[in-house]
């Protein structure tokens, strides 16, 4: 259970820093980057850049203070992530379209597609 909150952690900063992670300075983002996207432990980060490993957590926690400060006020990430959702569930209804004909499934293609545009 910590292990996949863990990865969930780590799957949300990957998607804050793909958002905002160029609002960061160059050592904020290097830093960010090897331990979110390389999987670097904080030790060898730490050692690997010559600061201590408290350092690296300092840097890596306020750095994803940070990226959430920007999502709280700008919520793109939360608003591709639904978006991303719409998309799936229109595909899932044109494969199941394309299997059975029901035409509701196009009412609900189209209304999800709909959907999408208001969004934009």
């Amino acid at each position: 259970m910590t292990e996949d909150l863990d990865m969930e952690s780590k799957v949300r900063q990957a998607y804050l820093y793909d958002f905002y992670g160029e609002l960061l300075n160059e050592h904020q983002r290097v830093v960010f980057e090897d331990f979110v996207f390389n999987d670097l432990s904080l030790g060898e980060i730490a050692e690997e850049r010559s600061i201590s490993r408290q350092a690296v957590h300092d840097l890596v926690k306020r750095a994803t203070k940070k990226l959430e400060g920007y999502e709280h006020k700008l919520h793109l990430m939360a608003r591709f992530l639904k978006l991303r959702g719409k998309a799936e569930r229109i595909r899932e209804c044109a494969e199941s379209y394309q299997m059975s004909r029901e035409g509701r499934l196009l009412e609900e293609i189209k209304r999800i597609s709909g959907e999408i545009v208001e969004d934009l």
